[in-house]
């Protein structure tokens, strides 16, 4: 772990009060995996600087008492499952080390070497019952094109449901967003659509109905989930759809949680509020990719906004993660 983590005092660390559940880390020994890969973008955009430190400044100015880590897109699997079990391994303990050095500031979910099954049900186990971390973070598709929700999937699925983990589920670029004639980067619209391709497919495959135990959470407010729910619960009235989803597509999508990471705006909330109630929404700040700017806006808009009491501000800044994250929970209560 960096040494820069040192030179903050354990002492003028305040109690923690919000909770961020879409924070990440970029630590030098990704980036350089990445840089030989000549990966260095991740949805249109250079990768940021990133340091334990530069987060605990941002948390300090934001009022953020616990941030919970994890690896973003493009991801750590590019065709070697050998390497990608390499980096998981490393991130996991690395996230581990943070944690230690400051249990109440930060939390991590567990990166897994997807799509490699194998090597993810090997991962999870040890990440979960050794490292002890909070949860894992998926991408919504992964290298081979696949969602979340496709079959190949389901003995790791089986695995998390039967530990009630709590999944943190990120967008990246599809391989077949690389394929289409526009310059937008990709975290503006292909993100979006990713996250959403990916809790749709998990509804739609049953697996959210198998797998009823996981506790999802979706990033940026679900995407394009909650405008496209009333469209995709049409599904309800073919046969087929109901007998892998018989409680209605509707009541799978209201049990997900979702943060509001670049997604505090009136367009995402007046449409999230009417899939979920705040008791499923949670706070994120997508730092370091949104810079201090967007964080600052996020959170004011938050405090702002006329859809949320008080009440429903603690929900979303604090309690709804403490109840997924017992860890935090117990750090409270000593």
């Amino acid at each position: 772990v960096a040494s820069d983590n040192s030179s903050i005092k354990r002492s003028s660390i305040p109690k923690p009060n919000s909770i961020d559940v879409h924070h990440h880390l970029i630590p030098d020994f990704y980036r350089k995996a990445l840089s030989k890969l000549n990966i260095k973008a991740a949805g249109g955009f250079p990768l940021p600087a990133w340091s334990p430190l530069q987060s605990q400044r941002l948390m300090n100015n934001f009022g953020i008492g616990t941030a919970i880590l994890s690896i973003s897109s493009p991801g750590i699997h590019f065709g070697d499952d050998a390497a990608a079990r390499d980096i998981s391994r490393q991130s996991n303990e690395y996230c581990a080390k943070v944690i230690s050095d400051n249990p109440s500031r930060f939390g991590a979910f567990a990166v897994l070497p997807l799509p490699d099954v194998n090597g993810s049900l090997k991962e999870a186990e040890y990440a979960l019952d050794t490292l002890k971390l909070d949860g894992v973070v998926m991408l919504a598709s992964q290298s081979d094109g696949t969602f979340l929700g496709d079959n190949k999937y389901d003995d790791l699925l089986a695995e998390l449901d039967k530990r009630k983990t709590v999944v943190f589920i990120h967008p990246t670029t599809h391989p077949t967003s690389k394929e289409l004639q526009l310059n937008i980067p990709e975290g503006f619209i292909e993100f979006p659509f990713d996250t959403s391709r990916a809790a749709f497919n998990l509804v739609w495959t049953g697996a959210a109905e198998r797998y009823s135990k996981i506790r999802y959470i979706f990033s940026h407010a679900g995407g394009t989930v909650p405008f496209l729910a009333g469209r995709f619960s049409l599904l309800d009235y073919d046969y087929r759809f109901r007998k892998r989803a018989p409680l209605g597509a509707m009541a799978y999508l209201k049990r997900f949680y979702y943060d509001l990471a670049l997604s505090a705006n009136p367009y995402a909330l007046r449409s999230l509020q009417e899939l979920v109630g705040p008791e499923q929404i949670l706070y994120g700040s997508d730092n370091p990719f949104a810079n201090s700017y967007l964080v600052s806006a996020g959170i004011d808009f938050i405090n702002k906004y006329d859809g949320y009491s008080d009440d429903d501000r603690k929900l979303i800044f604090r309690s709804n993660a403490l109840k997924l994250l017992p860890r935090l929970q117990k750090l409270t209560e000593s």
